[in-house]
C-alpha cells in the first residue's frame, strides 16, 4: 500500500498569518495556515539503484510499504524521526532531495535487526539503512559519523591481526572521535571487571594491550581479505558513477 507520509509537507512550508482579516472575518492563526507551492524538480532516477548496488540494499525493491520495519524500529520508539519506512519510499520515489533533508538520522540506525525480522517481504531493512548511510558517505552528502568510524577500527584490527582486541577498537575509536579515554562509565566499568574477573585472565588482557598479539600464520588471509576489500570499494564506487581512482 503506497504512502503518503505528512513528512513530506515540512513545517517550513506551513504559512500562517498573526494578523489576517478577510469580509470583516477574523481568521487569524491557523485558520489562515496555507501550504507555499512547491514543485519537486531534482528527481533521481536512479537512486533506487543506487542503493540496490550496495551491500544490504539488494531487496530493495520488494518493500510494499506495510510499515512493519518502522513500527518494530528500536531507535523510532526514541525518535519518531527516525523512520525506516518513509525513506524507503523517498529512495523508490527517486525523492533525493527529500532523502538528504534527514541525512545526519539515517546513520543511527542500531542493528538490532528487529526490522528485518519484522519484514513479511525480506527486504532487509536494516541492511538498506546501512546501504543508505554508506550511499550518503560515498556520494560526500555526509562526513564520516561516530558509527563508521568504529566500523572502520574494528575491522582494520580483523584484517591486520585476525582477532580482536577489544581495548586496543575502543583506545583507536576514542582518539578518532576526539574523546577523552578516562570516561565515567569507562572507568566503572574496568572497576568492575577488575574485581570480577581472574588474575591469569586480567594478564592475558594486559599483555595483549601491550604486545597486540596477531593470529598464527595470518599473511595469506589478510591479503585475501584486503583484496576482497578493495573490489568491494571499486564495485561499490562504479555502481554510483563515482571515479575509481578515488577509491585508492
Amino acid at each position: 500500500m503506497p504512502i503518503h507520509e505528512k513528512s513530506l509537507i515540512r513545517r517550513e512550508n506551513l504559512v500562517s498569518q498573526d494578523k489576517l482579516v478577510l469580509d470583516g472575518i477574523d481568521v487569524s492563526g491557523h485558520w489562515s495556515t496555507f501550504i507555499e507551492n512547491r514543485s519537486v524538480t531534482d528527481y533521481n532516477e536512479a537512486l533506487q539503484e543506487e542503493i540496490a548496488a550496495l551491500p544490504g540494499g539488494e531487496f530493495i525493491h520488494r518493500c510494499w510499504q506495510c510499515g512493519s520495519c518502522t513500527n518494530a524500529c528500536t531507535v523510532n520508539a526514541i525518535n519518531p524521526d527516525f523512520n525506516p519506512r518513509y525513506w524507503i519510499y523517498l529512495i523508490r520515489m527517486g525523492l533525493e532531495a527529500e532523502l538528504l533533508r534527514d541525512k545526519d538520522i539515517i546513520w543511527q540506525c542500531v542493528s538490532c535487526n528487529k526490522c528485518t525480522y519484522a519484514c513479511p517481504r525480506d527486504v532487509n531493512p536494516e541492511g538498506v539503512m546501512k546501504a543508505t548511510a554508506h550511499w550518503l558517505e560515498l556520494k560526500g552528502h555526509t562526513e564520516k559519523k561516530p558509527s563508521m568510524i568504529f566500523d572502520e577500527e574494528f575491522t582494520e584490527q580483523i584484517v591486520m591481526t585476525g582477532r580482536i582486541e577489544d581495548g586496543k577498537v575502543l583506545r583507536r575509536f576514542l582518539a578518532e572521535t576526539g574523546q577523552p579515554l578516562l570516561q565515567d562509565w569507562l572507568v566503572a566499568l574496568v572497576r568492575g571487571l577488575v574485581f570480577r574477573l581472574p588474575v591469569t585472565l586480567l594478564a592475558k588482557l594486559g599483555l595483549a594491550t601491550l604486545f597486540h598479539p596477531r593470529t598464527r600464520g595470518w599473511g595469506a588471509s589478510r591479503r585475501a581479505i584486503e583484496e576482497f576489500i578493495d573490489e568491494r570499494h571499486r564495485a561499490d564506487r562504479k555502481a554510483l558513477g563515482l571515479d575509481i581512482q578515488g577509491a585508492e
